[in-house]
């Protein structure tokens, strides 16, 4: 990434306007953030757990080693950092935007999937009978379900094992970060140093680390890591893909839109007077055809589009 070029679209000088061009993009993800939130707060269906089946669901209530409210530190606000010191390096407001936006969105998605999924199926977790019966003593009714006589707030708790939210957030935001990273210090350039990979594989590594915990602690069976796992990592790729290119493209090192305004920069030809800079902070050069006198402003990057044909693709 230190060969790159390096862009100069800074959070100051287009930060504005590009979150004006995205602002239906946040708008959506505050609904999105919204209806996480609710689906969270919904009972999830209360599926038939019966005497024959406690012996699968008998493991002790423990603390979490990972408690949920540090999830969001490691997955989410960890990868911002890092997001920050890129752009504090390269200055392009671009990458962090698009970084950023692209990691919440993978999040929050993640979160409404996995919060529905967990509503519907209902699914007791490996301690569910302390939950049901905090004082040992069980209780059936003439069908043989439980008659549970806890906290319900517990008891509801219980019946959210599958699938695992640690894992799914977890493998959102840090597949997120691995992929980001890949591309960054071009992992997969071709040239065999193979040691970038113990990095891209760091954040991988935790995120596998938060899940075993989840089975460690009885608070999931090792299907609902798994699930929340897969949900996680296929949301990570799918909304990094939208914003970058392939870890292993040539352009994977940066945002569509940097490689879009190079691209139109590249190909104009200019002749003339050297460029000087305008009171904006943009370049501004001189072009002279036959018959008259023309300028073109382009960017410290080599953009001379506006943000919107920027963000769109037009030339």
């Amino acid at each position: 990434m230190m060969d790159s070029p390096q862009a100069t679209h800074t959070v100051r000088s287009h930060g504005l306007a590009l979150a004006r061009r995205h602002m239906h993009d946040w708008l959506i993800l505050t609904i999105v953030f919204a209806l996480m939130i609710i689906l969270s707060l919904i009972h999830p269906f209360n599926r038939y757990v019966g005497k024959d089946m406690m012996g699968d669901l008998k493991y002790p209530l423990k603390d979490s080693t990972i408690p949920f409210w540090s999830v969001p530190l490691y997955a989410v606000f960890l990868p911002m950092a890092i997001f920050v010191a890129f752009y504090l390096q390269r200055k392009d407001v671009y990458d962090l935007h698009h970084a950023i936006l692209g990691l919440l969105f993978s999040v929050f998605i993640t979160g409404v999937i996995t919060e529905a999924i967990k509503d519907a199926v209902g699914r007791p977790r490996p301690d569910f009978f302390w939950r049901c019966f905090p004082d040992g003593n069980d209780i059936y009714d003439k069908w043989g379900a439980v008659v549970c006589h806890g906290d319900i707030n517990v008891i509801r708790q219980g019946h959210k094992s599958f699938p695992s939210g640690h894992s799914s957030w977890s493998f959102a935001g840090l597949g997120f970060l691995s992929l980001y990273l890949s591309g960054k210090i071009k992992a997969f350039d071709r040239e065999g140093h193979a040691a970038k990979l113990c990095l891209v594989f760091l954040p991988l590594l935790v995120a596998c680390l938060v899940s075993i915990s989840r089975v460690d602690n009885y608070r999931h069976h090792w299907q609902d890591v798994i699930g929340g796992g897969l949900i996680g990592l296929t949301m990570a790729i799918f909304c990094y893909l939208q914003f970058f290119a392939p870890p292993y493209h040539a352009e994977g090192w940066g945002p569509y839109a940097f490689f879009r305004a190079s691209e139109l920069c590249s190909n104009t030809q200019v002749s003339g007077p050297p460029p000087t800079c305008n009171s904006v902070g943009q370049v501004e050069i001189q072009q002279h055809g036959r018959n008259d006198t023309s300028a073109m402003v382009c960017s410290f990057d080599g953009s001379d589009m506006s943000l919107e044909d920027l963000e769109s693709g037009r030339r």
